[in-house]
């Protein structure tokens, strides 16, 4: 599986590509940034995005474009900005038909460091050991790009997995509801008649 991850952010977007299966070694095709002029307009900024991220996906072709959740911060302006970009992200993948992941900075943490609290240098230091790298990505958006991307790859079988079951479990429940109206309409109405009362000499 070959996953592009998409740390969002309108002044860095950090963006990374990594190839493997969960359980075996991974391999790093490419980390990098989208940087915007933190002066220029709202609209010029998420097109600048929006072009940084088709360049990745016309290099590296990914099957899954893994996007960092948005979540509730002090500052709104900063959040907004977030979102923005993951948006852009998100409609540039789902243009092409490519399946979009998202997942929150924790889960992220957790699946690359063990530590859904740890911090920037101890992310960037995992996903250096784990792809094999000889320093870490600079800056921590280029590293948080790998990681979100190292995420999917071990999360997506588990999650592949639950998704199966319950739509197994659907399709259970939805047969044995079927077959319970289908007997419902094949028994038969017992109305209740009185017999005709005989006569009496």
């Amino acid at each position: 599986m070959r996953v592009l991850g998409v740390d969002p952010g309108l002044t860095r977007c950090g963006v990374g590509v990594v190839e493997g299966v969960a359980g075996r070694p991974l391999t790093m095709h490419g980390v990098g940034v989208v940087r915007t002029p933190a002066d220029a307009e709202l609209g010029q900024r998420l097109v600048v995005i929006e072009q940084g991220i088709e360049q990745w996906l016309d290099e590296y072709r990914p099957e899954v474009v893994a996007v960092e959740r948005v979540f509730s911060q002090h500052n709104v302006r900063t959040v907004m900005g977030t979102a923005q970009a993951s948006a852009v992200a998100m409609l540039c993948a789902a243009r092409r038909g490519i399946p979009v992941a998202l997942h929150t900075p924790s889960e992220v943490k957790a699946a690359v460091t063990g530590n859904g609290r740890a911090d920037k240098a101890q992310v960037g230091a995992m996903v250096t050991r784990l792809l094999r790298l000889d320093a870490p990505p600079k800056p921590a958006d280029a590293a948080d790009a790998l990681a979100l991307a190292i995420c999917h790859i071990w999360r997506a079988p588990a999650q592949n997995r639950l998704q199966q079951a319950v739509a197994q479990n659907r399709l259970q429940q939805a047969t044995a509801l079927h077959a319970s109206k289908a007997a419902s309409r094949q028994t038969p109405n017992h109305a209740s008649q009185q017999a005709p009362k005989g006569r009496t000499a």
